[in-house]
This record gives structure tokens, C-alpha cells and sequence, in this order.
């Protein structure tokens, strides 16, 4: 089997390309790779949240990669309702309906420090500035919350036009439009890229077969990493596993929410956020621990203040649910924290990844970025997305300081909403210095002053090693670069 497109990966991100491509060539021979058991893949653990003004923080607006990705979300949300409607025409005689969830309602819970006063005020300002419909609300009187004394929310407001999806729903829906499109599924993993005078010409599967391609896509998340690795030092940077956990359960006490509950982007988290998914089924999600090698499933000691965080800042019934079934799944995360996305220094070679915690929601509008690359229609007069081409060097959005200093905010976050209380003889500066420093060494470990962020920080003081050498080796050979 000869393909003219091989898409690895059969998630949100890797299916939509291969849908958007066929719909606008129905010529195209179309191959898309991936387990059917999808295993570690962040769209099957997605909450799908399709939030693009309640993730805004107060660092948004701070660079022009971060404007970029903030008009890629954007662009998602407007797209979003057509693109279920795609979905479902394309799929034909196979009906697969989307459970769809309108209104999010952002609070602040009593626990959180300053960045998270700093989110929603950015939240508002951004609303304001594009026009976006929100309300306040009064934080004291949200009749679906009942939080635990002490930790009711000090903050609150609402979006109209935000929601969410269920993930699982989508994923069956671009599983019949690919097959109503004639999308050849192939279920097996890609454990290598074949390559001729330096150009990418096919891929090899675990099978031992070759699938000989006329260009390849990496959409498979996290995995993409491995991939990545087998290309020519300095290509593209690397790529880590962000980690989450959720849960999916049953009320048995109180009313499920209406419409999805969240707290604000924190630094280095992606905060609490309860979704409905019908008949008193909620998910509730999620952690964000990132790491170069992820484990086999969560440490107890990140999922414990989760589900009491759940239970304290958002309703203490949640305490009586029945769990149905939990979620775990890695994010794919870049150095610098942005997308993957285009084309890769190596001809033939794409990439739609490292999108972190917003693969699923951005998926329309990687897609159409993606399908217009593949069916070389007409190239846009600016390219908006330039600025996350794989081959460019890591983006750095702060000084080497400010980084450290990020670093130290998301300590004292964490032990903040993990209850740490110090008394009032003692002030939190000696805690703050100790990170500061250990965010300095884990630079000067890598042997580049780059400023990374707290997360990736995070990854650098826990990776092996081996792993310290690889990237040092990375930015080494990016660094001199001209």
C-alpha cells in the first residue's frame, strides 16, 4: 500500500487533519496510524473544554507567540459549530451525536495567590477588548456551588458562549467521517520515519511493513517525542509529557453543574474544572505534572489534593459521588511550551503537535492550517501560525530571572492549595529563594542560559542524566545556529 498522506496518530488533532485534507481533495489516498485502544492519548482523557477567554492569564498579551496562540483559540471557537456539522455530513448514513455543553462559569477559590487575582482580571480585559459577552457574578451566591467553609470562591464570572464537548463523542464522530470520507485506518504504531536523500518518504510500522508516503504528518502527542528524537541533531526541540488525571462520576448527592466549573490558567496548572456529561455524570480534571520520561499512571500525592480540592473550592457533594472511571493522559509539551505546527525542516515532514492543553480545542483550525499545506492550496499573504514553524529555535517569552521567579510563584502555589499555612513569625521569602536557586541551576545544568517555563523547570529537576545531556546537546547546536 502506497499512501499520498500518512497521518500519525489517530487522535482529535491527527483525525481532523486527515477529515479536513479529504474534504478538500477527495483524490488524495489518505492513510491515518494509530492504535484503536489509543493508549496515553490525551483526547480520550480530554475534558474538551472549548475555553479560549477563560485560559487567558495575565501573560497572554506579553509576547507575539503567545498573542499567535491565543489567535489560534480563537479561530477554533468560531469554527467549532460548523465543524460539528461537517462532522456529522460527512460521516453520512452513520449518526453519531455530540453532546455539547453551553456556558462556563470561572471561579476563584479562597486558596489561590495573586496570579490567579492576575487570570481573571486578564480574562476580563481580554473579554472586553474582542467584544466577548461575560458576566460577574456574585461569588457568594452561586447556587450550584456549595463549597467547604473557609474556601468559597472570592471571585466569579461568567461566559455565554464558552462550553465543552464530550471527547469521546467527537472522537467517534471523526471516526465515521474518516471512514465516510474513505480514510484508510491502519492500527498499528509507527516506530520509525523512512527517509531518501534526506527527504521523508515513508514510515515503518511495529509490524516491520513500510508504508511508502508522499508526505507524513506527526500528530500522534506525546509519542511524536520518539519520532523526533530519530531526526538529524538540532531539527526540531524536544518534546515532553504533561500528565493529567481525571475522573468521570456519578452525583449521589446535590445537583451535577449546568455548565462547566472552572478556576483560572494558574502558573505551571491548568487549575479545577468540572464538566456535565449528562444524567448526573460529571468530569472533573485535571492535574498537569510535566516530565521527559511520563510514569506508567499518576502518583497518589498529585491526585490526592485534586479530588480534595474538588470537594473543598467547588462543592463538598462532589465527597458522595460514585467514581465511575478515571482518565490518564499525556499532553504533548515542547520546550517552550507552543505548537509543533507546518512544515518540518525535513522535506516531505509535518508536524500538528506539542499544542499542551489545547490540542483538542484548537483541532479545527490546525486542521485547516495542516490541509491547506497538504493539498499546496493557496498560501496565505502572512502566515499567522509562522511563528510555530518545528524547525525554529525555542521561543523564550522571559529572561533566565523572570523564569526563576515563575518557578518560585508555581511552588508557593502548589503548597499554598495543599495547605500549606505558615505562621505568622515566618513569611514565605526563604521558600521562594530556595526555588529561585534550584530553577538557576537547573539552567546552568543545561549549559545554555535559556529561560524556560516553571513546568518544563520542573522537568529539568526531576529528568535523569541522560536526558539533561540531550537537551543540552539541543540547545548547544541550536544556540549556534546564525
Amino acid at each position: 500500500m502506497t499512501a499520498d498522506v500518512v497521518i500519525v496518530g489517530n487522535g482529535a488533532l491527527g483525525l481532523s487533519v486527515a477529515v479536513e485534507t479529504a474534504l478538500r481533495d477527495r483524490s488524495l489516498r489518505i492513510v491515518v496510524v494509530g492504535s484503536e485502544a489509543r493508549p496515553g492519548s490525551a483526547s480520550v482523557a480530554a475534558g474538551a473544554m472549548l475555553n479560549c477567554f477563560a485560559e487567558v492569564t495575565g501573560r497572554t498579551g506579553e509576547h507575539p507567540a503567545s498573542r499567535a496562540k491565543f489567535a489560534l483559540a480563537r479561530e477554533a471557537a468560531r469554527l467549532w459549530p460548523g465543524w460539528l456539522e461537517r462532522l456529522a455530513e460527512a460521516a453520512r448514513h452513520v449518526a453519531v451525536p455530540v453532546r455539547s455543553t453551553r456556558g462556563t462559569l470561572v471561579v476563584l477559590g479562597a486558596r489561590s495567590t495573586g496570579d490567579g487575582v492576575g487570570s481573571m482580571r486578564a480574562i476580563r480585559a481580554a473579554a472586553e477588548e474582542h467584544g466577548e459577552p461575560f458576566q460577574d457574578v456574585d461569588p457568594y451566591g452561586i447556587g450550584v456551588l456549595e463549597a467547604e467553609a473557609g474556601d468559597q470562591p472570592v471571585d466569579a464570572l461568567y461566559l455565554e458562549n464558552e462550553g465543552a464537548v464530550d471527547a469521546r463523542h467527537v472522537l467517534a464522530s471523526l471516526d465515521a467521517a474518516a471512514s465516510g470520507l474513505g480514510v484508510t485506518r491502519v492500527a498499528d504504531e509507527v516506530v520509525s520515519l523512512v527517509t531518501a536523500k534526506d527527504a521523508v518518504t515513508g514510515v515503518r510500522l511495529s509490524s516491520g511493513a513500510t508504508l511508502p508516503a508522499g508526505a507524513v504528518v506527526l500528530a500522534t502527542g506525546a509519542a511524536s517525542g520518539r519520532l523526533i528524537e530519530q531526526l538529524p541533531p538540532g531539527t526540531v526541540q524536544p518534546l515532553l509529557s504533561g500528565t493529567g488525571v481525571a475522573l468521570e462520576t456519578q452525583r449521589v448527592r446535590g445537583e451535577a453543574v449546568p455548565y462547566v466549573v472552572r478556576t483560572p490558567t494558574l502558573v505551571g496548572g491548568c487549575g479545577l474544572h468540572a464538566v456535565p456529561l449528562g444524567n448526573g455524570v460529571e468530569y472533573l480534571g485535571a492535574t498537569n505534572h510535566v516530565y521527559f520520561d511520563a510514569p506508567a499512571g499518576p502518583r497518589l500525592g498529585i491526585v490526592q489534593p485534586l479530588l480534595s480540592g474538588y470537594i473543598a473550592q467547588f462543592d463538598r457533594n462532589i465527597a458522595f459521588s460514585a467514581v465511575r472511571r478515571w482518565h490518564y493522559g499525556l499532553r504533548p509539551v515542547t520546550l517552550d511550551t507552543f505548537p509543533l505546527l507546518g512544515r518540518a525542516p525535513v522535506p516531505r515532514l509535518f508536524f500538528a503537535t506539542g499544542t499542551y492543553r489545547d490540542g483538542f480545542h484548537s483541532a479545527p483550525a490546525i486542521a485547516r492550517h495542516l490541509a491547506g499545506l497538504l493539498t499546496d492550496g493557496p498560501a496565505p499573504e502572512h502566515d499567522p501560525y509562522a511563528v510555530f514553524a518545528p524547525g525554529r529555535k525555542p521561543i523564550e517569552t522571559m529572561t533566565v530571572d523572570d523564569a526563576a521567579e515563575r518557578f518560585a510563584q508555581m511552588a508557593l502555589l502548589v503548597a499554598v492549595e495543599r495547605g500549606m499555612r505558615l505562621p505568622y513569625i515566618f513569611g514565605a521569602e526563604p521558600i521562594a529563594a530556595a526555588c529561585r536557586q534550584r530553577a538557576l541551576e537547573c539552567v546552568e545544568q543545561l549549559g545554555v542560559p535559556v529561560a524556560l517555563a516553571p513546568e518544563i523547570l520542573g522537568a529539568v529537576s526531576e529528568a535523569d542524566a541522560n536526558r539533561i545531556r540531550q537537551v543540552a546537546d539541543y540547545l548547544s547546536t541550536v544556540a549556534a545556529r546564525p
